[in-house]
């Protein structure tokens, strides 16, 4: 796996892989993860780095462990996910961008129709993949 945001620890960037594979659907609800070690294998990283990830997503209230089987999906861990995303875009990320857009005089209107194309894009390629 490639690593590339040098400002965000590595146990960190795997456990944003590994919600998005949960909010993508490849992990359900009550789904067995991947060992520590084949994660790492996987990924190529420390096994005490995986570790580390799986004791975010569980103090996160993401996953479980079942002690002797491995950890799990827990139920209803995408709504979890996704509310934990949404907070954080509103609080950090969208004040930033504001922030850049009055710094850089783009109006709101320019913001929503380029949102709008954006859409309108991305709405195309999602049908192409169908």
């Amino acid at each position: 796996m490639d690593f590339k945001d040098n400002t965000k620890p590595i146990y960190l960037q795997l456990a944003d892989r590994l919600c998005d594979s949960i909010v993508s659907g490849e992990y359900g609800d009550d789904c067995r993860l991947p060992s520590v070690r084949e994660f790492a294998a996987t990924v190529e990283v420390n096994a005490n780095t995986v570790m580390r990830t799986y004791d975010y997503l569980q103090q996160s209230g993401v996953i479980y462990n079942k002690r002797g089987i491995g950890y799990f999906v827990v139920e209803g861990a995408s709504k979890i996910i996704r509310s934990n995303r949404l907070d954080s875009f509103m609080n950090e990320e969208l004040p930033e961008l504001f922030e850049r857009m009055k710094l850089l005089g783009i109006s709101p209107e320019e913001l929503s129709d380029r949102y709008a194309q954006y859409c309108t894009r991305h709405k195309k390629t999602n049908d192409n993949n169908k």
